[in-house]
């Protein structure tokens, strides 16, 4: 059904979605002032999201209905899961006083590439950015911490479990081995790393220069460090085993007619977190809704517009002339980072395995050579990885990069325009990608 949908849709159908991304780069460069109040966001997305739904209902009917209640699905799932971490982890504060050097931040990227395997990258950057930006508070040199923040724990931290971003979650739901992507640890290790390594040697300058400017710590009272709220962490659990039992979860919901489970017991959590644990830490915190408000308005336009590039692009995929898995990584990524991750690795595999002549995801797992001479988990491997690390190549490549930008936004940190932080991205992360595809996938 997509794909005979997305064969009839005109090309000339992608250009809302490029309109809705060209004004989130525009705007907040030439009308901040009207572009950040939440009515107006409403405004640009309901003009380029709008349009797109009715073109789908007047000229595709049946499929087009089917298309936008799929993709309707798709944003609850997706803002409930959003809303439901951020809420949490607004529960949740680490006590005493961390400074933003060099070490104490590469220990945050650290800690959070390693946490988001096991709390997805979303649940990582909601836990451990609040406590970056109080670290950092004293700098006056600190939007690249939030910028390298972004690159490694909202995405590339993100490769070595199903829990962690995803896309590797619908793999796993297609067949894919639950630990068969720590084989993925070579690739994980060798970015990780590269990428820290590159932040380290630009934190050390600007540390240099904003260390003089710190308050003296002697003179701050004492607080022991730990971590207060604690009891969230159990309402995070519970939002990670509402995710990891997705598939019985839908089956129940189907059987009672109420395809939202999954997402009522996400909210449930977040109610209890809310009602049930202590509100002190969320006041330290200086909680408020307004990074999710955000996020859900524009996120609400971009899943809308991005319905017929999303069509096309599984109809079409198999017009790319793929045939080596480098290519896979770089056409998963380059789509990944503007397009939704989960949908475009589905895409590729199903490419992948039309290419291999395989009837399921979970056979790309096989370290067998193909008819290729190229085994079929090298291709899994390529377009895994290109789906999780190209997401930070932009504000919008993966859920929590756009949240992240809000909050730090919130905490006044001057963070790049949308084009600012591709320049940033395109100068770090495209170097490394390409000594990723030296190393892994040529």
């Amino acid at each position: 059904m997509h794909e005979e949908l997305g064969s009839l849709l005109p090309w000339w159908m992608v250009l809302p979605f490029a309109g809705l991304l060209l004004s989130i780069a525009i705007f907040p460069l030439t009308i901040p002032h009207w572009f950040h109040k939440n009515q107006n966001m409403a405004v640009v997305a309901a003009g380029f999201g709008l349009p797109v739904l009715a073109y789908l209902l007047l000229r595709h009917g049946e499929q087009g209905w089917e298309r936008i209640l799929e993709t309707g699905h798709e944003y609850i799932s997706f803002i409930v899961l959003l809303a439901a971490l951020y809420t949490i982890s607004g529960g949740i504060y680490i006590t005493g006083h961390l400074v933003g050097t060099p070490y104490t931040n590469v220990g945050f990227l650290l800690t959070g590439a390693i946490l988001a395997n096991f709390i997805g990258t979303t649940g990582a950057a909601m836990v451990l950015i609040r406590p970056l930006l109080r670290a950092n508070a004293d700098r006056t040199h600190k939007k690249h911490v939030i910028i390298f923040f972004i690159f490694i724990v909202c995405n590339i931290g993100g490769l070595l479990t199903p829990l962690a971003d995803p896309p590797l979650f619908l793999g796993f739901l297609r067949g894919v081995g639950f630990f068969w992507t720590l084989q993925l640890f070579p690739q994980w290790a060798f970015t990780v790393l590269t990428v820290i390594a590159i932040f380290l040697i630009l934190e050390t300058r600007a540390y240099r220069e904003d260390r003089h400017k710190f308050v003296n710590l002697a003179t701050r009272s004492y607080l022991p460090s730990g971590i207060a709220g604690r009891i969230n962490f159990l309402y995070l659990g519970g939002v990670i085993a509402a995710v990891l039992l997705s598939g019985p979860l839908l089956e129940m919901g189907e059987a009672i007619h109420f395809p939202f489970l999954r997402e009522g017991l996400m909210i449930s959590m977040m109610v209890l977190s809310l009602k049930v644990a202590p509100t002190g830490p969320r006041a330290s915190n200086h909680f408020n809704w307004d990074p999710i408000a955000e996020v859900a308005i524009i996120f609400a336009g971009i899943f809308a517009a991005m319905i017929p590039a999303l069509a096309i692009l599984e109809a079409r995929g198999g017009e790319l002339g793929l045939e080596q898995p480098w290519q896979f990584f770089w056409s998963t990524g380059v789509l990944s980072s503007f397009l939704d991750n989960a949908p475009t690795y589905l895409t590729f595999t199903s490419t992948a395995q039309g290419l291999l002549d395989l009837d399921t995801t979970g056979a790309l797992t096989s370290a067998d050579p193909s008819a290729l001479g190229i085994s079929p988990a090298r291709f899994l491997a390529a377009i895994s990885t290109g789906a999780v690390f190209m997401g930070a190549n932009s504000y919008i490549g993966n859920a929590p990069n756009f949240m992240v930008k809000s909050m730090a936004e919130k905490a006044d940190v001057d963070m790049p325009s949308f084009f600012g932080y591709m320049a940033y991205s395109a100068l770090i992360l495209v170097p490394v990608f390409m000594l990723v595809t030296v190393v892994f996938f040529r």
